[in-house]
């Protein structure tokens, strides 16, 4: 089994940052997911989060900027395995001009009805339609509208 943890950040549109995987990666090639990753050794997932969002945006968020929203069971084809990640929301201020793309094709902040047009990594795809439905999304809109 592995661990990932990714972060989903709503802005004051609704939007959520999203990254487009390049053709590289093992798991979800082409894809669009949340930026995050493998964690590393025992690594707390809220920090391999943190970790992983610095690495991928070049921006780094404070442990009290997201919070733990669900871990997602996932069975990913090019491992064989059935993995874990533990993703975190939060509300943003910040914009694409703001990020930094470090690793994928590009990392930005897409309109939550142009989604589901996207392909989506396996993870994404088993929350992302949950997450859009639940109360959270429209709370941290409303948040990140406060912090704008």
């Amino acid at each position: 089994m592995h661990e990932f943890s990714s972060v989903l950040l709503v802005d004051a549109r609704g939007w959520i940052l999203m990254q487009e995987r390049d053709e590289h990666p093992v798991i979800d090639p082409d894809c669009w997911g949340f930026p995050g990753g493998h964690l590393e050794g025992a690594e707390d997932p809220l920090a391999g989060a943190l970790r992983e969002f610095v690495e991928e945006t070049g921006v780094a968020l404070a442990v009290g900027d997201v919070v733990a929203w669900r871990d997602v069971h996932v069975h990913h084809e090019a491992y064989g395995t059935d993995d874990v990640m533990h993703l975190f929301v939060g509300a943003t201020a910040l914009t694409d001009a703001d990020i930094t793309c470090n690793e994928g094709r590009r990392i930005v902040f897409v309109d939550p009805h142009d989604v589901t047009s996207l392909p989506l990594t396996a993870a994404t795809g088993l929350v992302l339609p949950d997450f859009l439905a639940s109360p959270d999304h429209a709370r941290l809109s409303t948040a990140a509208k406060e912090l704008s």
